[in-house]
């Protein structure tokens, strides 16, 4: 059972509001966020190349979405301390004082128990399994402990993030196969220099609140050389499917036109100022000043290098293209 003493003391950050709004529970559930995992999900779930019922197919896809706004609704609970004070999350739902922390950990509470409920009945338990730990990781491993106590956060915590196409794919097939482990993988090493990037110009929220992201640990340099690392990683990892039989061609060029601009935009930060002085201007995700311009660069380019890669895989599934063969 959680101590008390360690819950985030919401009634300090919440501020008097109107009454929530039915847009204010949808804005719990993380709806940006929530798009990429089904889009992963599905694309999971498409290159098993497994014959599966359209409803049942769209009940997958609905439980993972599910089960992705039900951590983030846990994650806003939670955070609700820290997000008030940070300029980027202070208007969240919770924070802002819109909807009660209660009613957040309730909505959260139900729908994890409803996705994984309805994935176990109607999918198979595989599926489910992946479905509650990815929930269970986000909300209690990365929000509640990672997240407040060691700069790999991220790192650690990306797990969550990069598990839907395995659900996806265990989902359609009732397997978790190498290939779907890697599409895990690639996701799994594009958060660090996704995240991190951002990171570079929202440093000062961070320090405020304690929260120890690695460029209020290590430094604004540390952590660019520590993005160009992962990025070249991250790029040969997005390179493996077309060498296992997963991807075709078109994921090939995708992978590695995309791989080139994200290692050029990962080598322009490192050797950039971004993150030295601090950017109080960063209210948003891409409101920066000059000097962060590298990261809130990086950051953008991240999003859609990872949706180029997996729409590629997906249009080679859905119009029937031949894959590369090892």
């Amino acid at each position: 059972m959680t101590d008390t003493a360690a819950l985030p003391a919401q009634s300090d950050a919440v501020t008097a509001a109107a009454p929530a709004r039915w847009q204010d529970y949808v804005a719990l559930l993380k709806p940006r966020v929530m798009s990429l995992v089904v889009f992963t999900a599905l694309t999971g779930l498409v290159c098993a190349r497994v014959p599966m019922n359209p409803v049942l197919a769209g009940v997958a896809i609905l439980c993972i979405a599910v089960g992705a706004g039900a951590s983030a609704s846990l994650n806003m609970w939670y955070d609700a301390d820290i997000d008030a004070k940070m300029r980027r999350t202070r208007h969240r739902p919770v924070p802002s004082g819109r909807v009660q922390g209660a009613d957040a950990l309730a909505l959260g509470i139900v729908l994890s128990l409803f996705s994984v409920g309805m994935m176990g009945l109607a999918i198979n338990l595989l599926a489910a399994g992946l479905l509650a730990f990815t929930i269970a990781f986000y909300a209690v491993v990365y929000t509640m402990w990672l997240k407040r106590s060691t700069p790999q956060n991220i790192v650690i915590g990306g797990l969550a993030g990069a598990l839907p196409p395995v659900i996806g794919w265990a989902a359609a097939s009732g397997s978790a196969p190498l290939n779907a482990w890697l599409l895990c993988a690639i996701i799994f090493l594009w958060t660090p220099p996704h995240f991190w990037a951002l990171s570079l110009y929202t440093t000062s929220d961070y320090a405020k609140v304690g929260v120890p992201m690695m460029p209020v640990v290590r430094g604004a340099a540390s952590t660019r050389r520590q993005i160009l690392a992962y990025s070249v990683i991250f790029v040969a990892a997005a390179l493996a499917p077309a060498l296992t039989g997963l991807g075709g061609a078109v994921y090939l060029a995708v992978s590695a036109v995309g791989g080139l601009g994200f290692i050029a935009l990962a080598a322009r930060l490192c050797f950039s100022r971004a993150g030295d002085a601090v950017d109080e201007r960063a209210a948003g995700l891409y409101d920066v000043k000059p000097a962060a311009r590298h990261a809130r660069n990086l950051f953008a380019f991240s999003i859609l290098y990872l949706t180029a890669l997996f729409a590629a895989l997906l249009v080679e599934r859905l119009l029937g293209l031949a894959v590369l063969r090892p």
